[in-house]
């Protein structure tokens, strides 16, 4: 009901977006972002991997940030178990789009385990920004097909090219798969957190890079997001106990035990009501 709700009052706010905008706009994220496939089937081929390997990656998986991860992993010549273990755990992040675009599409049931596999950040940014549930299951599907095919054809090309150029690290081609990656997270690092959570992360698997195996170190820097997060619990505890204490109202504030009104302040035991009423006394004093 609470969904319905959501949906009636962003139509309302809204003009109804035009079909022909919504695809417009769902192509132009769809095309931009799948021709970086190109740089999957280069890295994926030059990490090793086969042609049909390359390629079952980008229909099956189909998720850009672990596909890079995986083959990343592989070409540093980490064990294969860990750096799926790596991209699993980047692909995690899905399953939780999946409970948000759920109940905003309302796909039949049939229709769902289909549409699982275009789960992925562009498709889900891309419905997200739609006013109505008609301009958002356009938006789904337009960005997802055309981002499927177009993903999938510049993998099979990249891979094809890599194999026709040789070693792709004479080329320096082997940092391909970094880079997209680095452009693809800059973007998403819009607080002090986020960047804070990138940096331990690049602290922590650089400096464990020489002492663990290749790969490890990827999984261990995924603790910079609890520390990040834990440290900033903190500090906000210390504000709220340093705002409530000395702030309007605590045991220093003007309300408080020292303020104007408690009772060391104006108004308290010792303040100008006290003085007057002594005043008061010695008159009646005086006055007997």
């Amino acid at each position: 009901m609470a969904q319905h709700t959501a949906l009636n009052d962003r139509a309302a706010d809204s003009a109804d977006k035009p079909d022909a905008a919504v695809v417009r706009d769902a192509l132009g994220v769809g095309v931009a972002v799948g021709l970086s496939g190109f740089a999957f089937g280069v890295t994926s081929a030059g990490s090793g991997l086969g042609l049909l390997q390359t390629c079952a990656l980008s229909l099956l998986v189909f998720t850009g940030a672990s596909q890079f991860a995986l083959v990343g992993a592989l070409a540093a010549g980490g064990n294969p178990f860990t750096a799926a273990a790596g991209a699993f755990f980047l692909g995690v992040r899905n399953a939780f789009y999946g409970l948000r675009l759920s109940q905003l599409l309302a796909l039949p049931r049939a229709l769902r385990p289909l549409a699982a596999q275009w789960v992925i950040d562009e498709t889900t940014a891309v419905t997200l920004a739609q006013p109505t549930r008609r301009a958002a299951r356009i938006g789904f599907t337009v960005t997802g097909l055309s981002l499927y095919v177009l993903w999938n054809l510049t993998t099979l090309l990249g891979a094809l090219g890599a194999r026709a150029i040789g070693d792709t690290r004479a080329w320096g081609l082997d940092a391909a798969g970094p880079a997209v990656f680095l452009a693809l997270l800059a973007p998403m690092l819009k607080t002090a957190t986020e960047r804070a959570v990138a940096g331990v992360a690049v602290v922590l698997g650089l400096g464990l890079l020489p002492v663990l195996p290749v790969g490890v170190p990827v999984l261990v820097a995924a603790a910079a997001a609890p520390l990040a997060l834990f440290a900033e619990g903190r500090r906000s505890s210390r504000s709220g106990v340093a705002g409530g204490s000395h702030g309007p109202g605590g045991s220093h504030g003007p309300g408080g035990s020292h303020g104007p009104g408690g009772s060391g302040g104006r108004g308290g035991s010792t303040g100008p009501a006290r003085v007057d009423q002594v005043d008061a006394t010695h008159d009646m004093e005086g006055n007997r």
